[in-house]
């Protein structure tokens, strides 16, 4: 019961300041009707004698117009009482309205169907959840039989079309079979577009449809009772399966959905006979279902991908790792509600277990390892990158040099000619003793090397720019013939 107080402050909203009544109930946290009641209450009236109104000569008028055109808009009649000499306001029109407006209900039939014949679906919003950094709208499918009232349920982060397929073929699997008639409420993932009665279905669920055989019918607009069935199967849901429920992931929520379905939902009481259960009914029901085809309908979303640079491809704010030579090919990704694949044509590149987490880097560690053997191949190709392989501690050498105003590529150059005439091991050495004796120069290290070395140094000939040097035999001649030679000029200059 409302206090006197909540009454004193709906009245003066209402007569005082004119505010809605929906605006009033929103307001104070009550229901409409309690509003509604508290303007129409005499309680304040009594001992109160009514004054005259305005709008007293036209109430006649006003409620044989209503009788007549019972869904007259107040703003119509107002026009109509105003053209006649009315010069009061709207605002007090509108509440002669409210009270002498006659009630207008629909009257409806029970709905009787055939075992089998008819099923109800619809989306429910049950609010966010937060997947790591992602925030998600979670959503639950719901289908129900129009006949035993058994019912199928899956949570979802969106609505999407291959969600909305992906639940029809999970109901269908965990039935047994699908009835032979859907009915839809206007939704965007079965009604395109509609114009009277023509209809413009979405095609995805005309395939569907074809695939396992049903007919899709759509309610008729504002028409929510056709399909009252399913909607108070949400309402069921909300109120005993997902009041106090805790979960931590979705698989665990499905879970515990499906669990409910089994031991509460289907252990109530048959509509149609309080001494049978749903799911009595429904092990009658579920003999003529129709069957499943061969093979089921492929739910997965389909879509051409490319990577411009990196090994990776985004799909829903996520990056999912490539082989580094499908860079830059035009590839396909195909993602189910837990994987998503990668295709190069017809062949499987990548598989990855899906995230549904945003701005995520999902790599397979072999990617990663194939483009840094790639990365090292080209590096090693360059003349430092031969340097570093070879004599990794020029490195060290090279920073020191460079910090104490030394060109690097000046340092770099002498580094690699010292190594093409002593060596690595040799090189190795002598950079070890420049840095030990904190003199972090290629001369310093050339004026080591040469002190190492008694001898001159081998000469490496280079012949990769003249092959045809490589083909040119030489033999070796006796030493004593030069001798011969030198004795024989001799001779001829004495003479």
């Amino acid at each position: 019961m409302i206090p006197p107080e909540t009454h004193v402050e709906i009245r003066r909203y209402f007569y005082a300041e004119h505010w809605k009544i929906g605006t009033i109930a929103r307001e104070l946290g009550i229901h409409p009707d309690a509003v509604r009641k508290a303007i129409v209450s005499d309680r304040f009236h009594r001992g109160q004698e009514l004054r005259p109104s305005i709008l007293d000569p036209y109430v006649a008028f006003v409620r044989q117009t209503l009788d007549q055109h019972p869904r007259l808009r107040a703003t119509r009649i107002y026009q109509m009482i105003r053209d006649r000499g009315y010069a009061g306001s709207v605002v007090q029109l509108r509440r002669a309205v409210a009270r002498l407006r006659p009630p207008v209900r629909e009257a409806f039939l029970h709905l009787h169907t055939f075992p089998a014949e008819q099923a109800q679906v619809d989306w429910a919003h049950f609010g966010n959840v937060a997947v790591g950094r992602a925030k998600r709208a979670l959503s639950c499918f719901v289908i129900t039989l129009s006949y035993s009232r058994a019912l199928y349920l899956e949570f979802f982060f969106d609505q999407t079309m291959e969600n909305f397929l992906r639940g029809h073929v999970h109901a269908f699997q965990d039935w047994g079979g699908q009835p032979r008639v859907i009915l839809y409420d206007n939704l965007r993932s079965a009604v395109l577009e509609r114009r009277g009665n023509e209809i413009h279905f979405n095609p995805r669920l005309l395939e569907l449809c074809a695939h396992y055989h049903f007919i899709a019918r759509p309610c008729q607009v504002r028409a929510g009772n056709q399909k009252g069935r399913v909607e108070r199967a949400i309402r069921y849901v909300r109120d005993s399966y997902w009041a106090g429920r805790a979960f931590t992931t979705l698989a665990e929520c499905n879970r515990q959905a499906l669990l409910w379905r089994d031991q509460v939902a289907h252990q109530r009481a048959w509509p149609g006979d309080d001494s049978r259960t749903v799911a009595q009914v429904f092990a009658e029901e579920q003999l003529r279902l129709l069957p499943h085809p061969l093979h089921p309908f492929s739910t997965d979303l389909i879509v051409p991908v490319r990577s411009a640079k990196t090994i990776y491809v985004r799909f829903d704010l996520n990056d999912y790792s490539i082989p580094p030579e499908a860079v830059g090919r035009p590839l396909t990704l195909v993602a189910s509600d837990t994987l998503v694949r990668i295709l190069h044509g017809a062949a499987e590149i990548a598989r990855h277990h899906r995230s549904y987490d945003r701005h995520q880097e999902i790599l397979q560690p072999a990617h990663q390892e194939a483009l840094l053997k790639v990365k090292r191949k080209a590096f090693d190709a360059t003349p430092g990158g031969r340097l570093a392989q070879q004599v990794p501690e020029s490195k060290t050498l090279l920073d020191l040099a460079f910090s104490q105003g030394e060109s690097a590529g000046s340092q770099t150059a002498q580094l690699l000619k010292l190594l093409d005439l002593y060596g690595a091991a040799t090189l190795r050495n002598a950079i070890r003793e420049a840095l030990e004796r904190n003199t972090p120069r290629a001369s310093s290290v050339a004026f080591l090397l040469r002190r190492q070395q008694h001898t001159t140094p081998r000469l490496a000939v280079d012949l990769s720019r003249h092959p045809e040097a490589q083909s040119i035999e030489v033999r070796p001649h006796d030493l004593e013939t030069y001798d011969e030679l030198a004795r024989n000029r001799d001779d001829d200059s004495d003479q």
